[in-house]
């Protein structure tokens, strides 16, 4: 069994739900992030128990690898099996968000509650576009491997979908995102390329647990995918693609509403 590293939070001693084993949140960060990453959400979420978990070749899971998304599907399950998770909620940003998608629609999820996307690729809906991505994920992977981490990140984050972000806050993410593990980092990137994940429209639409899609208002990217397809998408002011690190209150706010008008559905909505 494969577990991966992870940090519980249990709620505040004056929740009700101090007493009780769950629902859960749990939450799976970004490429280049980790756990610590959504400690300021869980803390504002402290009515749940929350489970922070560093995903493979990341944080604390540096040492550990994933095959594909079927692989870290079957890590994320057992984690939870590990620690005692019978029922929970699953949120994840990006990369997090993907792998959150795929374990809700093709994972062993018994005991999901129901989802919650913060700026996560649905995929691509044809092989030329997987393909493509495939070299150029290749490509940034290899430099990973090779080159200075700081001088990747540099150009990492001058990507379109990073466009939101100012000089300062650049510097101060390649400074946060210097102390991962290159070649780590390339092997996670590489198994969960975009070229490598399901086109996840069609089974998110035959979902029978809720879910929500969040998005900064200045992430036009994933403003469009949301919209094109019509997600279920919440939107939040002044942030761009890492909302939740732009306006942790703003996000804890939206999580809670979420939590609070889903468990208001009928019983047989929240299960599966």
């Amino acid at each position: 069994m494969t577990t991966l590293a992870c940090r519980k939070l249990a709620p505040h001693p004056e929740s009700p739900r101090h007493q009780h084993a769950g629902p859960w949140l749990v939450w799976l960060h970004g490429l280049l992030g980790s756990r610590q990453d959504w400690l300021p959400v869980a803390q504002l979420c402290g009515d749940y128990p929350s489970l922070l978990i560093d995903l493979p070749g990341h944080g604390q899971s540096v040492s550990l690898s994933a095959d594909g998304f079927a692989d870290i599907s079957r890590q994320l399950s057992q984690t939870l099996q590990a620690n005692g998770i019978r029922e929970y909620w699953l949120a994840g940003y990006s990369l997090g968000g993907r792998i959150a998608m795929y374990h809700a629609c093709y994972g062993r999820h018994h005991g999901l509650q129901g989802l919650l996307v913060e700026g996560g690729n649905l995929g691509l809906e044809n092989a030329e576009l997987r393909q493509a991505r495939l070299q150029q994920d290749r490509q940034w992977a290899q430099r990973f491997r090779q080159e200075p981490l700081p001088q990747v990140l540099d150009d990492w984050y001058q990507q379109a979908v990073f466009a939101d972000l100012d000089p300062q806050q650049r510097e101060q993410l390649v400074l946060l995102r210097a102390d991962n593990h290159g070649p780590a980092v390339a092997e996670m990137l590489e198994a969960t390329s975009l070229g490598h994940q399901p086109w996840l429209l069609p089974a998110l639409q035959r979902l029978n647990v809720p879910y929500t899609y969040l998005c900064g208002d200045r992430d036009h990217k994933f403003l469009q995918l949301a919209q094109q397809y019509q997600l279920p998408l919440h939107t939040l002011a002044r942030a761009g693609h890492n909302a939740h690190r732009a306006n942790p209150g703003a996000f804890a706010a939206q999580v809670l509403a979420f939590l609070s008008q889903s468990s208001c559905l009928p019983p047989s909505s929240l299960s599966r």
